[in-house]
């Protein structure tokens, strides 16, 4: 059967979720505890690539398996040899031939900022620090901006493949900014992204809500494909993979 497995995991000590040669991942400390558990190592297949120090909360992976211990089981089983930063949550059966990533209809990123002079030594690898004062409202009105199909070429680092191709059209449902306190939240759900497409557009925001460029900017950014023309590239370590929403799941 195919089983579709929820995992969380915090990014700060792994070049990303993909199997590299060089550096610890987090699909190797997966595929390691399956291993374990079931005599056997699965090939698995990601809803997304993330980065060095990115950070999910409901990363989705798909498989085929084969194994005798029954799959309501698996969660505890895997969670007994795996690292404490990474954790099973939740395994469901899905449709022979799924794939956590083609099948994916949306995702939903946040991005979390500490704007404070001061870092918060409990959250440093989790967030990114702004020490000027950001203005909520500014970063808010961007941030509409962004909302709808765009070709987004300009919020996409260079070197992707994609871009060579042209596939740069996404369609962003929902672009948001919010503030508790000191700490502001960008939220940000597409049906795809580009290569650091969020952390750029965050970027992006950061510089609107320090008045560095005007909301009503954004619309000629997006025309112009000039990546030169976006804010920065953010650290990764503010960027949480919240959510993947699957039709009928």
């Amino acid at each position: 059967m195919t089983l579709l497995l929820w995992i969380a995991y915090k990014g700060t000590n792994y070049g990303g979720f993909q199997v590299q040669p060089n550096a610890p991942t987090v699909c190797a400390a997966l595929q390691d505890a399956m291993e374990a558990v079931l005599g056997c190592r699965p090939d698995v297949k990601g809803c997304s690539r993330t980065d060095a120090g990115v950070h999910a909360r409901r990363f989705a992976l798909s498989f085929c398996y084969t194994g005798r211990v029954p799959p309501e089981r698996l969660v505890p089983a895997l969670n007994a040899h795996l690292p404490p930063d990474i954790r099973a949550l939740e395994v469901q059966p899905v449709a022979e031939g799924f794939h956590a990533r083609y099948a994916a209809h949306a995702k939903t990123y946040c991005y979390y900022i500490l704007n404070s002079r001061v870092d918060d030594p409990f959250t440093a690898d989790l967030c990114h620090r702004v020490a000027q004062p950001l203005d909520l409202a500014a970063m808010q009105a961007a941030a509409a901006a962004f909302v709808g199909t765009h070709d987004f070429l300009a919020l996409c680092a260079s070197g992707s493949g994609v871009a060579a191709r042209g596939d740069t059209v996404r369609t962003i449902t929902r672009c948001t900014v919010n503030r508790s306190g000191d700490r502001f939240v960008i939220t940000v759900t597409a049906d795809g992204y580009l290569y650091n497409m969020v952390r750029i557009l965050a970027g992006t925001l950061v510089e609107a809500g320090l008045h560095k460029r005007s909301p009503d900017s954004i619309p000629a950014l997006l025309q112009s494909r000039d990546r030169r023309r976006a804010g920065p590239t953010l650290p990764a370590r503010g960027l949480f993979l919240e959510s993947v929403d699957y039709p009928g799941l």
